[in-house]
């Protein structure tokens, strides 16, 4: 069983910083695709970006040119690192690995005041 854990959430005004970090368990992290997905108050969970096992990285519109997604193979971890932060990037995020079955983390909550 994979299990993910986020954590970096937490309280920024806007204009600010913000990194996320997921641990994953499991000895097979580098062959995987990792994403980070958000869920705002009423609306759908989202897509916001993704590094693929060959480190090839894709974002969201709203989100390039302000998150970089990296990962670290020798320690099981994908990393969201977010500059000017807005208030409308206020959500919940995920951590997601992919492959034949996905596994989700339990969300860390990120807020953005204005």
């Amino acid at each position: 069983q994979v299990q993910l854990v986020e954590s970096g959430g937490g309280l920024v005004q806007a204009g600010g910083s913000l990194r996320l970090s997921c641990a994953a368990s499991g000895r097979t992290f580098s062959n995987y695709a990792m994403s980070w997905y958000r869920q705002a108050p009423g609306k759908e969970r989202e897509l916001v970006a993704t590094i693929t096992a060959g480190n090839r990285q894709n974002y969201a519109e709203s989100v390039k040119g302000r998150f970089t997604i990296s990962r670290d193979n020798a320690k099981n971890t994908v990393y969201l690192q977010m500059n000017s932060l807005k208030p409308e990037d206020t959500a919940v995020y995920y951590c997601k690995r992919g492959g034949l079955v996905f596994y989700w983390g339990q969300g860390t909550q990120v807020t953005v005041s204005s």
